[in-house]
């Protein structure tokens, strides 16, 4: 049997940061994980993302002022796993997702006002590319380019950012569930799945990306 050399288990690499879901016995042990995970991010001076609800604390780490995950990130996440080790609680990272709406268009400036408007939330550019983002990591709409073309069917699709160790099974399940595998060309960056109608959906992992 291989050894897991897996620096940070606890963690599922997505889109622009390091989440996972802690499993808490109440709130209130939720509530205690959270104040430890605070004193503990104040003291780095690094401040993460922490969602806390009955029975879980959801955490992102993400470097604002890098655009993405690094050293800093890393260390507070070893430290996060310790902390909830201590207190017996548990880190599913496969329970953690990320959900894109991307809207396929060959004039990204000449829409993306629009949504901005209708979002109420800031255009920003990635790597080249616009976004709509509300806060923090997450794009609620992001702009694929295409060639002019007539109108399509469709034109929104879902890409699903899944930690790269659960990619398989939720294309397994999609496929066992009426839909089909459209094209693994750039797996295991994301794979392009499509529901018995013809609707795309992406599975997208942080494998293979720059």
């Amino acid at each position: 049997m291989s050894e897991n050399t897996d620096p940070l288990p606890d963690w599922a690499p997505l889109v622009h940061g390091l989440r996972t879901r802690f499993r808490t016995r109440d709130f209130a042990a939720g509530l205690e994980l959270v104040t430890a995970f605070a004193a503990e991010a104040e003291a780095a001076n690094h401040h993460p993302d922490l969602t806390l609800r009955y029975g879980t604390v959801d955490v992102l780490l993400y470097s604002h002022d890098a655009g993405g995950v690094t050293d800093r990130d890393r260390r507070l996440a070893a430290r996060f796993s310790e902390i909830a080790r201590e207190r017996e609680v548990s880190a599913n990272p496969g329970e953690s997702s990320v959900v894109e709406l991307g809207l396929d268009t060959a004039d990204a400036a000449r829409i993306a006002p629009f949504w901005s408007a209708v979002l109420g939330a800031e255009i920003q550019e990635d790597d080249g590319d616009l976004e709509i983002r509300a806060h923090g990591a997450d794009a609620i709409l992001w702009f694929q380019h295409t060639e002019p073309h007539e109108t399509p069917r469709q034109r929104f699709h879902l890409d699903v950012w899944v930690d790269p160790r659960e990619a398989r099974g939720r294309i397994e399940a999609a496929v066992a569930a009426g839909g089909r595998l459209v094209s693994a060309e750039h797996a295991p960056s994301f794979w392009v799945l499509a529901d018995p109608d013809g609707n795309h959906a992406c599975i997208c992992t942080a494998t293979g990306r720059s």
